[in-house]
């Protein structure tokens, strides 16, 4: 069903997908988000180039359009980890460790996972109890706690 456009990826984007409607929801209706931007589906926020732009809160989006935006912002989500940990190294990372960083761009974007430098320093060295250490210890755990602890588990399961 999901199309891997990024050769060597070993990422499982079905199992992402499942995640991230359990994290962030999957809505097939324009709604408001928490700060009050249009947004549908699994947290797309309603861009100007998207039809959607413009229409009121409370309309509908197909099961088909809210996959195909899933789509799109799980490849800049990927492009994303790619950018962050250059070189190919995303691509080289065990699919568990690919699935929790995409989760984690998904939910904050680049500028503010790059500030997590010492989970990024774990993660580059395959230490990943480091990893969960540093990911336990920011703003983003305290906000987002259930989803936060969930992945410092899966991140520390890392076989």
């Amino acid at each position: 069903m999901f199309k891997n456009l990024f050769k060597g990826t070993k990422l499982n984007r079905e199992a992402v997908f499942e995640q991230l409607k359990i994290d962030e929801g999957v809505v097939y209706e324009i709604y408001k988000d928490h700060l009050g931007y249009p947004t549908f589906g699994v947290g797309h926020l309603v861009l100007e180039s998207d039809p959607e732009h413009g229409q009121e809160v409370g309309t509908e989006v197909s099961e088909e359009r809210v996959k195909e935006c899933f789509e799109k912002d799980l490849d800049t989500a990927i492009s994303e980890c790619e950018l962050l940990y250059e070189d190919g190294v995303f691509r080289d990372l065990p699919d568990e460790v690919q699935q929790i960083l995409v989760n984690m761009m998904f939910n904050m974007g680049r500028p503010r996972l790059s500030k997590f430098v010492g989970m990024k320093r774990g993660v580059d060295k395959r230490d990943w109890n480091a990893a969960a250490d540093e990911m336990v210890d920011s703003n983003w755990y305290r906000q987002v706690t259930n989803r936060a602890a969930r992945l410092v588990d899966r991140m520390r399961n890392v076989g």
